[in-house]
């Protein structure tokens, strides 16, 4: 869909890119042209905040400042930086891609399209936003941001994410991209949809391009793009152990292997924690404490006596599509137990090694001196719609 031509396009160019270099925001990745920096902001800020992710991107170049630095690491410290920052492929993608690029590329960042989305975690707006703002590439970067600007911009309404409308998009995308500063055009259209053509609440008065904007002229600019369809929440209960011996001590479990396509999402212990270092933890069918007694029970070893359980306050955490609900429990033990890729770490150090939020969360309530049995009385039974 062709939006806008000839002089027109020429001054929507010239506004919206001395706008950006006028007010953009002073953001770290910004100040250099280095691909391999370029790179690691762009897969950070995938589905996660700006204010999030500058103190890990920095953090994360610091322990990491190249491509070799990255491929050559213990997957272990990855995703230990990583910790907190969510969806944890991202980190393993980013280490396997180093390794790529130095197994192929001799540890240059590629300069070729092909070869950068041939890059695991890389799909076409990463690689164009890469290529255009390192490289000077004319390539136009498609995401939520822009999409949006654009449906407001030409008044598009329907699904954006349908195919052959985001093909559209893309190629009118292409049309807009100003071809003497891709790099700027790019992070300019991610910028006016970030902080001026928002999802709610758009500022039109300080839009440096509300003149051209069939969405403003409509009189309804926030009815642009519709509203997608959410999918239905799954609701899932779990219930963990906390074991802590009187010096403090805890015990997590080794990182799971992969998600097994036979188990639902409720028994998919894996995805919740992301494949990182985690407390005991079980799906819940109807009785947390049963359940979890009878989990520990076939994965202690024989010998460790009766346990009491002290049951902690219930924890609420969102995985994508998941609302989880988890029911911990503090268990004081004299030993920590001997189980087979388990550690035994202090309870206060957890995050030393890579875990999720999910965990972390866990481990703060473990932490907490209250409890959800003094707080109010705790329910045994759950009873779960199917």
């Amino acid at each position: 869909m062709t939006i806008l031509t000839g002089r027109e396009l020429a001054s929507f160019r010239k506004q919206l890119l001395a706008w950006f270099r006028q007010f953009q925001r002073d953001l770290p990745w910004r100040s250099t042209k280095d691909p391999y920096a370029i790179w690691i902001s762009e897969i950070m800020l995938q589905q996660t905040r700006v204010a999030a992710v500058i103190p890990y991107y920095e953090r994360f170049l610091a322990r990491f400042p190249d491509v070799r630095a990255l491929a050559e690491a213990p997957q272990e410290e990855v995703l230990q930086l990583w910790s907190g920052l969510g969806y944890y492929t991202r980190a393993r993608n980013l280490q396997k891609a180093a390794q790529q690029i130095v197994a192929q590329h001799g540890g240059e960042f590629p300069r070729e399209e092909t070869a950068v989305l041939a890059l695991p975690g890389i799909g076409p707006y990463t690689g164009a936003a890469i290529l255009s703002i390192a490289l000077g590439a004319k390539r136009a970067a498609l995401d939520g941001n822009v999409a949006r600007v654009l449906a407001r911009l030409g008044a598009i309404r329907g699904d954006l994410r349908e195919l052959r409308r985001w093909q559209s998009l893309q190629e009118t995308a292409g049309e807009l991209l100003d071809p003497k500063s891709p790099g700027d055009w790019n992070q300019a259209m991610m910028e006016l949809g970030a902080m001026v053509c928002t999802p709610r609440a758009p500022q039109c008065l300080v839009c440096p391009v509300a003149k051209f904007c069939r969405a403003r002229q409509s009189g309804d600019p926030e009815s642009f793009p519709e509203k997608r369809k959410k999918r239905e929440a799954v609701q899932i209960v779990l219930a963990a152990a906390v074991f802590v011996t009187p010096s403090g001590q805890t015990l997590l479990l080794s990182p799971p292997g992969k998600k097994s396509e036979n188990k639902p999402p409720a028994d998919d212990i894996a995805t919740l924690v992301s494949r990182m270092w985690h407390f005991p933890t079980v799906a819940v069918r109807k009785d947390a404490l049963a359940e979890l007694r009878t989990f520990l029970s076939e994965t202690l070893p024989a010998g460790n006596g009766a346990l009491r359980f002290e049951p902690l306050e219930r924890i609420r955490h969102a995985v994508t599509y998941r609302n989880v609900s988890v029911h911990p429990f503090r268990i004081t033990i004299a030993k920590i137990p001997q189980i087979r890729g388990a550690k035994s770490i202090r309870l206060e150090d957890f995050s030393a090694l890579p875990v999720s939020n999910l965990t972390r969360k866990i481990a703060r309530a473990a932490l907490s001196k209250s409890s959800a049995a003094a707080a109010k009385p705790y329910a045994l039974k759950l009873e779960l719609k199917p």
